[in-house]
C-alpha cells in the first residue's frame, strides 16, 4: 500500500510542476494592464483607408505594349474628358496626342459619367492598340458640387494622367 500511496503523490507533484510553469490569469474585472490596453487600441486593419474621392483603380495589361507606345489617338468621352485628357498628355504626359487614329500607337477612350444625385463623377478610359487589344485601364470617381463638374473633370484627367506615368515606371523597372 505505501508504494502506491507514493506514486499517486508523485503523480500529483508532477501534475503540479507541469502547471506550475503556466501562468494563471485572473480576472481582470475591467482592471487590464497596459499590454492588454495597447493590445486593444491596435485594432487589425484590411489596408489603407479608403480615399475621399472613391477607388482609384489602375492596371496595366500588356506591359510591353505600354513600354512601346509613343503616340495616342483619344476619342470622344463625355463631359469633354477627351478634351481635359488632351490637355494634361501635351502638358506633362508621358505620349504624344495625334489628331488621325492611323497615326496612334495606342487609342484612349472610355466614359465620364456624372451623377448629380450622387454628386460624383465616375471616369473609366481604357488605352489599346489599333486593333482593340489591351494596354491599360483605369477607373477615377471624383466628387463634385462643389467642386464644379468641370473641375471635377479636368481633376479626373489630372489623376488618370498620373496614373498613366505611374505605371510606366513601373513597366520601366521591371
Amino acid at each position: 500500500m505505501r508504494l502506491g500511496q507514493i506514486v499517486g503523490a508523485l503523480i500529483v507533484v508532477l501534475g503540479c510542476a507541469g502547471a506550475w510553469g503556466q501562468e494563471e490569469k485572473p480576472p481582470t474585472l475591467g482592471k487590464e494592464t497596459e499590454g492588454q490596453q495597447q493590445q486593444q487600441q491596435q485594432k487589425p486593419t484590411l489596408g489603407e483607408a479608403p480615399s475621399l474621392g472613391g477607388p482609384h483603380n489602375f492596371s496595366t495589361t500588356d506591359v510591353r505594349k505600354l513600354l512601346r507606345v509613343r503616340t495616342v489617338f483619344i476619342e470622344t468621352i463625355d463631359n469633354t474628358l477627351n478634351d481635359k485628357l488632351a490637355e494634361a498628355l501635351s502638358k506633362t504626359g508621358p505620349f504624344r496626342v495625334v489628331a488621325r487614329r492611323n497615326e496612334a500607337d495606342a487609342i484612349l477612350r472610355g466614359t465620364c459619367f456624372d451623377s448629380r444625385r450622387l454628386k460624383s463623377l465616375h471616369s473609366e478610359v481604357f488605352l489599346t492598340d489599333p486593333r482593340g487589344g489591351p494596354i491599360w485601364t483605369d477607373i477615377v470617381r471624383e466628387p463634385f458640387n462643389p467642386p464644379p463638374l468641370d473641375k471635377a473633370v479636368m481633376d479626373s484627367a489630372s489623376v488618370i494622367v498620373a496614373h498613366l506615368g505611374q505605371s510606366l515606371r513601373e513597366a520601366q523597372r521591371k
